[in-house]
């Protein structure tokens, strides 16, 4: 039995690609003082295009958090001070990215369907907690939820177990009954090392090809998970 469903944030309930595209942009820009060349420098590690607001695949800003843009790009802007640095960022990303969140379209009827059988349900993600719960309030979604985890909270991040564990603890159900819910292998590995149900979605950008080995389930999105929650649970 599926007895509470933890959700990552970004590609899978919001459409990533259209809140951050715009926000990374406009970080860069904030972190360069405005300074082009100095922000093509920082898009370049990153993993993004600065000309079409697009992704790499397997950018970092994807699946990873505040300390991994940190570490890449202190040298660049000469900020010895990780912690501080990483402070900056998440302040940034949170100030930039209010204006673009996008839900997307399936995430309202299916987080309305599993909150109206009871079920718990979390958010869990490596973006800061003040921004998941900033974007959930922005996008209307903030009273599905019971529990809130970012990479600040004190349960480590993703892929570690201890976002999925903190939940565990929080609802009183088994790692066993509950379903981590997830576009990346960060998400779903985290969902393994805590010993949860593992469903991946492609509507983030990693393929159906790549998710498929580390998961239990996977979805076009999470449209299809109050079906297959009702149907594992029948």
């Amino acid at each position: 039995m599926i007895r509470a469903v933890l959700f990552d944030k970004d590609g899978t309930l919001i459409d990533f690609e259209r809140t951050y595209g715009p926000a990374t942009a406009q970080v860069m820009m904030a972190l360069a003082g405005n300074d082009a060349g100095l922000a093509a420098r920082l898009a370049e590690p990153a993993g993004f295009d600065l000309a079409t607001l697009a992704f790499h695949p397997t950018s970092m800003i994807i699946a990873g958090t505040a300390r991994d843009m940190a570490q890449s790009w202190g040298s660049l802007l000469g900020e010895s001070d990780t912690m501080a640095l990483i402070a900056r960022i998440d302040a940034l990303y949170l100030d930039y990215s209010r204006a673009s969140v996008a839900l997307f379209e399936a995430t309202m009827p299916a987080l309305t369907s599993l909150k109206g059988r009871g079920l718990p349900l979390g958010i869990a993600t490596n973006d800061s907690e003040a921004g998941a719960r900033d974007h959930a309030e922005q996008a209307g979604i903030h009273h599905f939820f019971d529990f809130f985890a970012g990479h600040d909270s004190g349960h480590g991040y993703k892929p570690g177990p201890g976002m999925v564990l903190a939940f565990a603890e929080a609802t009183g159900f088994e790692p066993s009954e509950i379903a981590m819910v997830g576009d990346s292998l960060n998400d779903l590995k985290a969902a393994s090392a805590a010993g949860a149900v593992r469903i991946g979605v492609t509507s983030g950008l990693a393929a159906a090809e790549e998710l498929i080995p580390e998961s239990d389930h996977v979805l076009d999105g999470i449209g299809a998970l109050p079906a297959l929650i009702a149907e594992l649970n029948a």
